[in-house]
Parts: structure tokens; sequence; C-alpha cells
């Protein structure tokens, strides 16, 4: 690999750049990254990891009709380019191999104009890699409120590269971006730091001869980082000799590191006395110091945490039950015209009682998912999410976790996917593995509508008490549970996985903010789409092969059924309605759906499930959610009334062997409580074995949580039955 000279491509010819946005955690990169894009976006993962990777595109043009087409990346939000973490590494192999696909032109470092120190780390260090780049200051606005004053044209000079102040939440301070962008990109006009007098020259020289045109600080990067990152790859002889400069000088890694870091930060102290002046009176009147005196506080900080948790689970029900009911009511009207419009015939039968039906059982519980993804978004760009992490440090740091995991099990509460993949900001692996095996016990996102129809079902809605509500307890309960078995869980995996690897925390404090209605109204829409979608292939697919399994079945059996009801005894006692339900009935107990649920039914009637449930079990292992629409398919597939909701076709049913109803309140409790603790999810135990790498761990998850599964519910349904 040749590592060319780092220079902004100036040709007048090419009117394309490659804009690379970084920035510590909680900077407002992203929303940034939003401001320049718009819906102009594209997620995925860098190659060869699990690391999200956002990129955008852009054209600008000035009132001169100059333009330049831009490619924006989004790169993980980081402190430093000494990678730590899997983020970290990305961030380092994207800066510092020019080969890499994702290398950019010119670097945005967004930075928090509140905490200026700690950016201008960040900052100080792409100025010594020689890359093009400009200081955004952002959220300006709070800076001021703060009663601090950013002298921007000193800090420019002083620093050696363009500075611009935005409110990005706002989109302040986006046009004069624009316009640097376009005219004012240039190399840094000066080397922030002298690495040489830290690591030796001689070394230095010798590595740049290797890489022509890389910076000393690039070359010192290099040597520093070529064991550390596991995705940045060195050609072999470039590599043996560097290890031979490295024992021949005696480098001590950690020892320049931290004399580097000492001495950028002396002389990034130097910068902010100069340029930045404080008035300690709006400082103090800060409203962000005033709440969090409560919001952090040992007592009330966590009494407000579960107030928190009891309004959003509250707000599901009472507020989603309208729509809800809207789009129930819509399905079971074009059901009713189907059947009508429709020749009776198995394409009829597929549409209306497979696909329809299956699709009714998820879509319905859209406005519930869409409420909970605003309530998750508006803590994230309210600030708060960020102390949860430090009020729940203390709590998880002896059972195996820390301040960091909060986040991921937060983010488990939508989906554990995206969750798993967010612990790769976790350095600690002990810490991080055991976040990983325990976050799917978060109640997610896919056990919402699971949840949510059986708790219609067992526990009526008459129970108000004003804004209390009977369901929305259950509800809160449910996800307070996935929470506590999480802890218990990791304190037991601490038990057994032994680790001398030291941990730490360290996290920003943002300020709060009010949230951004067209934020929260883009990230609904962005993750309500991505459920539908997803959700909706798999539902459809599974709907279709379960119809046909349930439609189809022996042909003797199946023509047994028909003998047995089509008979003049049977034609005496009922009328044609009631036999073609018992025969419909029948014929779905002795179809190839019957007969699988049958082949589990004596490992889970202990927890007072029959075949059907049995059947739902099998096909939600793809994908939690597709229980309901399993449900709905087999209920429609035994002949009952298309008019009725899938909700009210189950509350209707009755077991045979008793003459009651088939969903009691123990049943209820017994199904909730498996898929509370089951891993019914194939997506999670993919993304567990990609992060891991091994096989090993998916395995001992997907065991340990259906051990506790059907513990959890023999107990409660022999208790409460």
């Amino acid at each position: 690999m040749i590592l060319k000279k780092r220079r902004l491509r100036r040709d007048p010819d090419v009117a394309s750049l490659k804009i690379a946005l970084m920035g510590n955690p909680n900077s407002g990169k992203s929303t940034l990254f939003n401001a320049l894009t718009g819906m102009n976006q594209q997620t995925g993962n860098y190659p060869g990891v699990t690391v999200e990777r956002r990129t955008g595109e852009a054209v600008l043009e000035d009132e001169s009709g100059k333009s330049a087409f831009l490619s924006f990346l989004d790169l993980p939000g980081t402190y430093s380019i000494y990678p730590k973490t899997l983020d970290e590494e990305v961030c380092y192999k994207v800066l510092c191999d020019p080969n890499d696909s994702d290398h950019p032109d010119a670097v945005l470092v967004v930075a928090d104009s509140t905490n200026l120190r700690r950016s201008l780390f960040l900052t100080t260090q792409i100025i010594d890699l020689g890359i093009p780049c400009v200081l955004v200051l952002n959220m300006i606005d709070f800076a001021r409120l703060r009663g601090l004053e950013i002298d921007i044209q000193k800090l420019s000079q002083l620093l050696g590269i363009p500075v611009v102040t935005t409110n990005a939440r706002k989109k302040v301070g986006i046009d004069n971006l624009k316009k640097t962008i376009l005219h004012e990109l240039h190399d840094p006009a000066k080397t922030f730091l002298d690495i040489g007098n830290f690591a030796p020259s001689e070394m230095l020289k010798t590595v740049q001869d290797m890489y022509p045109g890389e910076t000393a600080y690039g070359a010192f990067q290099l040597i520093n980082n070529q064991t550390g990152v596991s995705h940045f790859e060195l050609k072999p002889y470039n590599k043996a000799e560097i290890k031979k400069l490295i024992t021949r000088h005696h480098f001590e890694k950690h020892k320049i590191q931290s004399n580097e870091t000492i001495a950028r930060y002396k002389a990034i102290n130097e910068i902010v006395k100069e340029c930045v002046s404080i008035n300690e009176e709006e400082k103090k009147k800060s409203l962000t110091a005033r709440v969090d005196k409560i919001l952090t506080h040992k007592t009330w900080g966590y009494v407000f945490f579960l107030i928190i948790l009891f309004v959003i689970f509250q707000s599901i029900f009472l507020i989603a039950k309208y729509p809800m009911n809207a789009i129930e009511f819509c399905f079971v009207k074009v059901s009713e015209v189907g059947q009508k419009v429709l020749p009776p015939g198995q394409f009829a039968s597929l549409l209306i009682n497979g696909i329809l039906a299956g699709l009714s059982g998820v879509v319905v519980f859209v406005p519930q998912i869409a409420l909970l993804f605003a309530f998750i978004a508006v803590l994230e760009d309210t600030g708060y999410m960020a102390r949860a992490s430090f009020l729940m440090d203390k709590l998880m740091r002896p059972l195996g976790l820390n301040g960091r995991s909060v986040i991921p099990l937060m983010s488990g509460m939508a989906c554990a996917v995206p969750a798993i993949m967010g612990t790769r900001t976790i350095p600690n692996w002990k810490e991080r593995l055991t976040t990983i095996m325990v976050t799917p016990l978060m109640s997610c996102s896919a056990r919402l509508p699971v949840y949510t129809l059986l708790i219609a079902l067992v526990i009526p809605s008459t129970h108000n008490y004003g804004y209390f509500n009977l369901q929305g307890l259950v509800l809160m309960g449910l996800y307070l549970l996935g929470f506590v078995s999480a802890l218990g869980a990791a304190f037991v995996i601490k038990m057994l996985i032994k680790s001398k690897e030291k941990s730490y925390f360290m996290m920003e404090m943002p300020l709060y903010r009010v949230p951004k209605v067209s934020v929260i109204g883009l990230t609904i829409c962005q993750k309500s789409f991505i459920f539908l979608r997803d959700a909706g292939k798999v539902i459809i697919a599974i709907s279709v092969i379960l119809w046909v399994m349930a439609s189809h079945g022996p042909p003797s059996k199946m023509a047994a059924v028909e003998t047995a009801y089509n008979s003049p005894d049977s034609a005496k006692k009922y009328s044609p309605q009631q036999i073609q339900s018992f025969i419909a009935a029948g014929k779905l107990k002795e179809s190839y759906a019957g007969n699988a649920g049958r082949w589990i039914e004596p490992a889970i009637k202990p927890l007072g499930f029959d075949w059907k449930i049995g059947i739902a079990l099998i096909t939600s292992f793809a994908a939690r959610e597709v229980f309901v629409g399993t449900m709905a398919t087999l209920y429609s597939a035994d002949g009952a009334d298309n008019s009725l909701s899938v909700r009210e076709k189950m509350a209707a049913a009755i077991n045979p062997e008793t003459g009651k109803k088939e969903y009691t309140v123990a049943t209820g409790f017994s199904l909730m409580l498996f898929y509370a603790f089951a891993m019914q999810c194939m997506s999670t135990l993919a993304v567990v074995y990609r992060e891991t790498r091994s096989i090993k761990w998916p395995i001992i998850q997907f065991l340990y949580m259906g051990c506790l599964a059907w513990l959890a519910s023999f107990l409660v349904y022999n208790l409460v039955k």
C-alpha cells in the first residue's frame, strides 16, 4: 500500500468532493449531516464490519455559478483517532489509508461549542495528519446561553483552518458552511504539534520514506497503531520493518501517547484562554445545570426515570387505541368486500385468509410502534439518554456492565439488532460480550404486537383510573421485567466469565434541548417504514406458506373430515353454516400445519399452550411479530367469522377439552412471559454471531433464553390457573 500525499483536488474540471463528518459523540454531527443531505441518504455497513455507514449527497452552487457535487460520509462519533473500539478503528482506517474507498478529500470536524476544549483534541489530530478540514462550531446558541463567547477569527488564525459557527437543528449557518466548502477548503496552514518532540525523528523519517508523502504525524500513527487495529493491514515487509524500528528505538507506545496527549491539551488550553471568554453569572443560570441537580440525583433521578417509563407505556395504550381501531376496521371491511367480490376458490382464500389476515395482524400495531420510536427519539434528542447512562452506571457496574451499556439496552426496546451493533462503543470485551448476551431480554418493538394482543385478551380495558390504565401498567411491568432479567443475567455472566481487563466510563453530557419536530417525524417515518418493510416481507412469505400448510393435508384424513360432517345425521343437528365451520376446523387440525403443531404440543401443553400456539411459536422464530399474523391466518383458516378482528376471534375461541375459553388469564400471562424471555428472532442470532465472530455465543444465548422462557411460563401458568 503506497500512501499518497493528501491534497484537495483543485482541478476545475473535477466537480466532486468526498467530505467526511467527524466529531465527539453528542456534538450534533448527525444532525448537521441531515441538514446538509436532506433525504438523499443511504445506510449500510463498512466492508467487513458491522459498523453502520451513512452516506449522503448534495450539490452546492453559489451566486457566481461555481458548483460542486459533494458526497458526505457520517463517521462514527469518536474523541480521538487512537482506536480503542471498533467505531474508532473505522475512523482511523478511513482517515489514515488514502487507498480506502471512503478516504475523504476533506473533513468537517463538528464540535460542541459548549465544550470546545475536548473537541479541539480530535481537530488538532486531523490538522497534524495534513487533511484539509473545517472546524464547525455547532450548537453556538447553547454556548451563548451558557455565557460563552468565542472569537472565531482568532481561533481560525491560531489553528490555521477555516472555522464556521452553526446551529444544525435550526439550520442556522448552513449556507455559510456551504460557501466555506466551495471557496475556503485548503490544507492546514501549519502543524499544531511537532510529534518529533515525542517520537524519535529518525524513526519517523524512516517510515515517511517507506510511505512517500506521509506527514510526520501520519507516520507516527502508523507506528503507534500498526499492531492494534484489526481492520488495517500494512504490507508484510513494511510491517516487519516497522516492528524492527520499534525494537531498535525502544518505542514505548503508551508513554508517548500519554506525553503527546498532555502536550496537546496544554496547547489547546492556551488557545481556549485566548479565544473563549466565560460569563460565570450566565453559566450559573444555565437551565442544564439546574435540571441536572434533579434528573441525576442519587434518589430522585431513579424516581424520574420510572415516571418517564410509566408515561411512555400508559400513552402507548391510551393514544394508540384510536388509530388502531380505525386500521382494524379498515381491514375487516376490506376482507368483507373481498369475500363478496372475489369468486370462491383457492385464490380468494389465499388472498383473504392468508396474506390479508397475516398483514392485518401486524399493520394494526404500527401506531403503538411509532409511538415507542417517537418516545425513544425524544429521549435521545433532548439529551436525557446520556443522563440515564450516567445514572445507571453505579447500578450496572457491580453486575458486570457499565454506563455505556444503557444505550444499547434502551435501544433494545426498539430493536435488538442495531442495539447489539451499538455495543461496539464499549471498549471492555467482557462488558461488551455481557451486554450482547443480555440485550435480547429487553422487550423490543417486535414483542409489542404480541404483548398488546394478549393484554387486550386477558386484561379488561375498562379498568381505568384517570390516566392510570391497568393494561398500560401490565405492559410497563413486562418491559421492566425484561430490564431486571437483563441485569440478573449480566450478574450470572460476570460470575462465569473471568477477565482482568480494566473498565472505564466516560460520556459527554449534552445540553438539554427542545426536540426538533422534523427530526422526530423523520425518525418515526423511517423506523416505521423499516418495520413494515422488513416485517411485511417475512409475514407475506410465512402467511403464504402457512396458508398452504393449513389448507392442505394428507388426502385420506382430509376426506375423512368431509365424510364425517356431510352425513345425514349432521344435516339434522346442525345448520349448513355450522357444518362448514366444523369441516374447516377439522381440516385445519388434520392439515400439515396442524400436524406440526400437535407434534410439539406435548412439550408446550404444561405451559397452557395448544397446537395452534405451537404453530405460531415455530413461525415466529423468523420474527416475533409473526405470531400475530400466524394466529390471524389460523383463525381465518378454521372457518371463523371474517367480520371479526383477530383479537375477537381469539377471544371467542373455546378449548374443546374444558369447554371454557381458550385464552384464560393463566394462558395469556404464560404466553406473555414466554415471549418476554425466548430468543424468537433469527436476525438477532445472526448479528450476535457476526459481532462475536463465534457460533458458541448465539447457541448459548438461544439455549439459556429458551430454558428461562419455558420455566417462567410453566411457573406462572400453574400458579395462576
